[in-house]
């Protein structure tokens, strides 16, 4: 049911990617989707919402295999007469100079406005700061996040847009806060700490990455060239950022409360920001996937029904082997189990993991018992990465008729595969999936989750009853590393239950289908994301905690016992840092 409440909060939601639909080509990966499935469940409940991003005039990249084996881009100019002009231009400054951005709105695709900012327009000089999404050096990515940040404070209030909070999902946006810091400054008088801490009762901030390296940062002289600094100087932004400027420690610093995107996550998030100091406390909210967009519908109804979910199933496989041979050449068995596996081609989520014993899954291959489609893409920059891919059509190479690689990775891809496979493998090196929503998207339709127990999979399927969790049983082995840890695990559970269960009881795997839908439908589901958002992030008057109440552990009694009141079922997820103001901590 949508939500009609006048008292709820007007929110401004700022990303820098947004994966609404594949002729809109301006996102990169899972970030991009989940914020675009995010403002299609604000459009759905109701929720005074609207976003901001960038319009990406040629992608992120489009991938494809050379005859090397390698992936290689291509940057096509994208056309995006389709969005509607706003008829509003504002500018930024970016190195000393005035840099006009057109503001384009995406609304066509069941979202709440979606405001985009062009600098790529005829007779503009400045288009090199939108070209391409994630790419370029250092200046492209500051320039970039002025745009986004700065760019897009100074979009609402030219479109006289009403916010009660400003929600920053990822660092990226984090200059729309030296912004509002800077109108709090120039225009109410206020003092720097003032303003900074009238700031930070507007802003949540949502971390994802888990990894370190993840976490962008950037050079003090290069922010001060840009004209990131919007005018602070070196000690406020040292404070709100360090040195160097790090933007998800600004953005803790901005916030009056951020969030994790698992359980799982909250812990490690805690863990990584545990020594930042004056910021704000990290909850754990789970990931959603938008169940209109990613769930067939003779899948939903068959649910719904308790009706034969292996007829649209099957239909749906039929589907993703005629796209495959159309595609690639190769004819998969409609009959046989296929497994997908579609990630960014990065280290820790070890794609080839499957792959390093072949003396176990070779057979398996040259038997059709199994068969594998893999999609991906890697940054265009990212050598190690496109080797990831290299590896994977090698495979792809020597077992054709079993081993699939899809390129050129989007959102039609992906519902391919999420919607026609039987198998979703995720295994990832723990604690690296910060949530990992495409096996979201694979449950919703039945497809059951063969996976490592890291982000989202830690709340949702049980072990033969809606998926299957890959857990070592011989963790304390230290002969063992993690990787053949898990890769034991994976086999013994791939040959033991999963092959034996799809061709031996059908009535088990179709039982453990309903299930699957059952588990994910609505705990996995944009619509509960963005509820628990707007009662635990958004509405600011029934968060206990103030700056002067906040001790430097969790364990002290008064505002302890005040949030465990509030939200007990977010206890065990929070961790409170010492907000205590210093300009040098």
């Amino acid at each position: 049911m949508a939500h009609h409440r006048s008292e709820v909060p007007k929110v401004a939601y700022f990303c820098m990617e947004y994966g609404l639909n594949e002729e809109l080509q301006i996102y990169a990966g899972g970030l991009g989707v989940l914020a675009g499935d995010y403002i299609k469940a604000a459009k759905d409940e109701g929720f005074p919402m609207v976003a901001l991003g960038i319009l990406w005039r040629q992608d992120y990249t489009h991938q494809f295999i050379g005859q090397d084996l390698m992936p290689y881009d291509l940057f096509p100019n994208l056309d995006y007469k389709f969005l509607k002009d706003t008829g509003v231009t504002i500018t930024v400054q970016v190195r000393g100079e005035e840099v006009p951005c057109k503001v384009r709105l995406a609304d066509q695709y069941g979202n709440v406005p979606l405001y985009l900012l062009d600098t790529n327009f005829p007779g503009s000089p400045n288009g090199w700061m939108t070209n391409r999404l994630y790419a370029g050096g250092p200046q492209e990515r500051v320039a970039a996040e002025i745009i986004l940040g700065i760019g897009g404070i100074r979009a609402l209030r030219a479109l006289k847009i009403p916010v009660d909070v400003y929600h920053f999902n990822e660092g990226h946006a984090i200059l729309a806060g030296i912004e509002l810091i800077r109108e709090k400054m120039a225009e109410g008088g206020l003092s720097f700490e003032d303003a900074w801490r009238e700031t930070r009762k507007q802003v949540v901030f949502t971390t994802h990455t888990p990894v370190a390296a993840g976490n962008e940062s950037h050079d003090h002289e290069l922010l001060k060239h840009m004209g990131a600094y919007n005018g602070l100087d070196y000690s406020q932004m040292k404070f709100l950022g360090g040195d160097p400027f790090n933007l998800t420690v600004a953005a803790l610093r901005l916030s009056r409360i951020s969030n994790a995107v698992s359980k799982t996550h909250g812990k490690t998030a805690r863990n990584m920001w545990r020594g930042v100091y004056h910021a704000s406390p990290i909850i754990s909210i789970t990931n959603g996937v938008h169940i209109d967009t990613w769930q067939d519908r003779g899948i939903k109804k068959a649910f719904k029904t308790g009706g034969d979910i292996w007829e649209p199933h099957m239909r749906l496989k039929k589907d993703l082997v005629g796209y495959v041979r159309q595609h690639t050449g190769t004819k998969l068995n409609e009959n046989a189990l296929i497994i997908g596996f579609a990630r960014r081609a990065a280290p820790y989520k070890r794609s080839d993991l499957i792959f390093r014993n072949e003396e176990i899954i070779a057979p398996l291959l040259r038997e059709k018992k199994i068969q594998l489609v893999f999609s991906g893409k890697a940054h265009p920059e990212d050598r190690m990465g496109k080797e990831i891919i290299r590896s994977l059509i090698e495979m792809d190479r020597k077992y054709r008729d079993s081993i699939v690689f899809l390129e050129n990775y989007n959102m039609e891809v992906a519902r391919m595969l999420v919607q026609g496979c039987d198998l979703w493998l995720n295994n990832p090196r723990r604690p690296m999936e910060a949530s990992g929503t495409s096996g979201m998207k694979a449950a919703v339709n039945g497809v059951l989750n063969l996976s490592i127990v890291d982000g989202w999979v830690g709340e949702g399927p049980q072990h033969g009853v809606s998926g299957w969790l890959i857990e070592s049983t011989n963790r304390g082995d230290p002969g063992l590393d993690q990787d053949e840890e898990d890769l034991k695990a994976l086999y013994e559970i791939l040959t033991g239950e999963v092959i034996q269960t799809f061709y031996n009881d059908r009535t088990r795997w179709l039982e453990m289908m309903f299930s699957c839908i059952d588990m994910s439908h609505w705990q996995f589901s944009s619509q509960r994301m963005i509820r628990e958002y707007y009662d635990l992030m958004y509405q600011e008057e029934e968060f206990p905690f103030e700056d002067e109440q906040v001790q430097e552990q969790a364990g002290q009694t008064g505002p302890e016992a005040a949030f465990e009141k509030q939200w007990a079922d977010q206890r065990e997820n929070v961790f409170v840092y010492n907000r205590e103001y210093s300009l040098d901590p």
